[in-house]
């Protein structure tokens, strides 16, 4: 089987990071691998040895010369399949390249947000299958049109072996200047309105009160960090958050955490808190989009209702007040992570979905 990726994203993280681990493990098991990104991107290095790699000019949506590269390559290659993993003008220019060679397409889904229910049945003819990586998604797609029969679901993996490092309180309080013994929570999230900071920064002057060893840290980086850096500013806070901004080691941070909090509008799975979950911390999220689906009350969290402040605090303070339940969530999300959420799951969902289009 001779299967050409195109992933458009440049950056090694979130759907990218899915794209190396599925190459790596189609490669263990005899797949042929092709891989169109764009020139410059961390992927590109990522899947050496794994990928015959493409590098060009990928601009996004209104970049049409796209589609003429991509004919070009497909042309070269003869792939039997191909598999879109993003967006950004890849979507639309990688169905109609598929399209007019004659190749089955399928089309990786990551987010919840709403399409056009004019444009989405145009787009979405376009391949074979949809692979979406949470039921929730799935869900928004059949309400903008889409044919039910065409959706899969295969959820995105963590690499849970990754994060099995050790406690180490010296380093955790030394970096982020904390004091000794501090409850600390994490929110790991791009900082955008969507990721619901608000509704936890609301409830913090009431929590901190409460819990006198609470601090908290906020992770993530976007467009709101000028006007999130302000608020946490204020007095109210009594200097107990910080703005951590965005860090590649965090694998040596969750496990210093007490826990990690998402308190999102909208989610398509969270793989953050698959993350958080596999460094056997307890998850305190909001039940939006997909995160019902990786976080299960009293297995390795807490959920609430969207934009319940007063959930989200109940949640809290029960968690804060109760280092015990704290320990088996831990231990419970550890156990999911490596159970449910492994790579190896996630590189036999594709290749099934594969299977199942070749075999038509």
């Amino acid at each position: 089987m001779k299967v050409l990726h195109v992933e458009a994203g440049r950056y090694l993280y979130g759907g990218a990071q899915q794209v190396v681990w599925l190459n790596e493990g189609l490669t263990r098991r005899g797949v042929e691998s092709i891989l169109i990104c764009p020139a410059g991107s961390d992927i590109a290095t990522a899947v050496e040895g794994n990928a015959r790699v493409h590098a060009i000019k990928m601009s996004g949506d209104l970049d049409v010369g796209v589609l003429p590269r991509l004919i070009r390559i497909l042309r070269a290659e003869k792939p039997d399949l191909i598999h879109i993993h993003s967006r950004r003008g890849a979507d639309v220019y990688g169905g109609l390249a598929a399209r007019f060679m004659g190749i089955p397409a399928i089309l990786s889904r990551r987010v919840d947000n709403e399409e056009s229910r004019l444009l989405s049945p145009l787009k979405y003819a376009l391949y074979s299958r949809v692979v979406v990586i949470s039921k929730a998604i799935g869900s928004v797609l059949v309400s903008g049109g889409i044919d039910a029969s065409k959706i899969e679901t295969v959820r995105s993996a963590v690499n849970a072996d990754a994060y099995n490092a050790e406690v180490d309180k010296d380093w955790f309080e030394a970096e982020f200047s904390l004091p000794s013994n501090a409850k600390t929570l994490g929110v790991i999230a791009q900082l955008i309105p969507r990721k619901g900071h608000k509704y936890l920064f609301n409830i913090l002057p009431q929590l901190f009160e409460a819990h006198p060893q609470l601090q908290v840290l906020i992770f993530g980086q976007g467009p709101l960090a000028t006007e999130l850096k302000s608020r946490v500013a204020q007095a109210e806070f009594k200097g107990r958050v910080k703005m951590a901004g965005f860090r590649d080691d965090l694998h040596r941070v969750f496990p210093n955490l007490y826990a990690v909090v998402h308190p999102a509008e909208r989610e398509g799975l969270g793989v953050a808190l698959l993350q958080a979950s596999a460094s056997g911390v307890p998850v305190v999220a909001a039940r939006a989009g997909g995160i019902p689906e990786i976080v299960f009350d009293d297995v390795n969290g807490i959920t609430f209702d969207v934009a319940d402040e007063a959930g989200l605090y109940s949640a809290l303070d029960t968690l804060l007040a109760n280092q015990e339940l704290r320990d088996t969530l831990g231990e419970g999300g550890s156990h999911l992570a490596h159970s449910e959420f492994s790579i190896d799951a996630m590189v036999e969902g594709n290749l099934k979905v594969y299977q199942s289009v070749l075999s038509r």
